[in-house]
């Protein structure tokens, strides 16, 4: 169960599937049953008719039209959670994802909204990359997420991380994908519990469908500059987002298949010796990598903590929450075709409010 993220559904239509709800039902005294079919539906009936005020009656009666002879309860699907031991009555997917993202226009077009659904989008990283992911799915801003961290929740965690105390020690990756199917179950998401490595690069970049953007938010240093390497042979333009002062950084290896990586900071031998830097090394490359000059006053004085008063560099819910919202914003713009450059770019708060030192 540590490990399960995958949502089961069940059409009542299908004798298997009849039989599968019953004998949960049977065998799982504790399940807890979620049916708001019919208010779904009246929210569909809204969607289908924009201009129209239904009265109850004619709610009533428009919904039984649209179910067309079939029973309330066989209508749409029920959908099995069970790490939570939850059945939800739903609409099939196409309704679902029709009133679910109907707010979304005419900021998103129907047209976007279809090309979107299309969309493979890959994430290293859940921490920051929680965020995004999440984001990515409240919005439907992909069809498939590609999720790869190979680390678990601990307690310190929790000041950026969405969840609760009940899922420490389970891996992050579970984690945001539960919370993903509990908003959409229809998203693809495909997990990559061990980390992005060497060996499952290749896979994660292009297997059931090549990505069409990678989002670098990860901490290891060595698959920060070779996940880059790998996008860049492919032509996968690469995103990253760096909580401080929201640092965001685009690659558009799609269109520029030569670019330098990261823009040119950091040097090929650096690159091919990554591995072998020792941990002072290492620092200063990052401090290469995110120009040390650039950092907020406070990122500066804990970078001169690490490894003495703290165990690592800070991370702000407030801050990660806005990186989920600008990383999501770019990444749709370069999916739907937008003229976005490569470059390095700060959506900092610190320019509109005063900073406090």
């Amino acid at each position: 169960m540590e490990h399960t993220y995958r949502p089961e559904f069940l059409f009542l239509s299908n004798p298997a599937d009849q039989a599968r709800f019953d004998s949960l039902l049977a065998d799982q005294p504790h399940i807890t049953l979620f049916d708001t079919l019919e208010s779904q539906l009246r929210e569909l009936v809204k969607v289908l008719r924009p201009t129209e005020n239904p009265s109850d009656a004619e709610f009533a009666t428009y919904i039984t039209e649209h179910l067309n002879g079939t029973s309330l309860s066989s209508y749409g699907v029920w959908v099995y959670y069970p790490w939570s031991n939850r059945l939800v009555h739903t609409l099939a997917e196409e309704e679902f994802v029709r009133v679910r993202t109907n707010r979304n226009q005419n900021k998103i077009t129907q047209a976007e909204q279809d090309t979107l659904s299309h969309k493979v989008v890959g994430i290293i990283g859940l921490s920051v990359g929680q965020s995004i992911a999440l984001t990515m799915a409240m919005e439907r801003a992909c069809g498939t997420l590609r999720l790869a961290d190979f680390d678990t929740v601990e307690l310190s965690n929790l000041n950026r991380i969405r969840t609760g105390i009940h899922n420490l020690d389970i891996p992050k990756t579970v984690i945001a994908a539960r919370e993903i199917a509990e908003i959409d179950p229809f998203i693809q998401v495909e997990l990559f519990n061990s980390g992005l490595t060497a060996e499952n690069m290749d896979t994660f970049l292009l297997e059931n469908g090549r990505l069409d953007i990678l989002v670098e938010v990860c901490d290891g240093l060595e698959i920060k500059l070779k996940s880059r390497v790998a996008a860049r042979k492919q032509g996968i333009p690469v995103l990253m987002e760096t909580n401080d002062r929201c640092m965001v950084d685009i690659e558009r290896f799609d269109i520029e298949p030569d670019r330098a990586i990261l823009h040119g900071l950091v040097p090929q031998e650096d690159i091919d010796k990554v591995s072998s830097l020792s941990g002072q090394e290492r620092l200063a490359l990052i401090l290469k990598l995110v120009d040390a000059e650039q950092l907020s006053a406070r990122m500066k004085q804990s970078f001169a903590e690490v490894g003495k008063t703290l165990r690592s560099w800070p991370q702000l819910a407030s801050s990660v929450v806005l990186g989920g919202g600008i990383a999501t914003e770019v990444a749709r713009r370069i999916m739907l075709g937008e003229d976005i450059p490569s470059g390095r770019r700060y959506f900092d708060v610190d320019l509109i409010l005063p900073q406090i030192v």
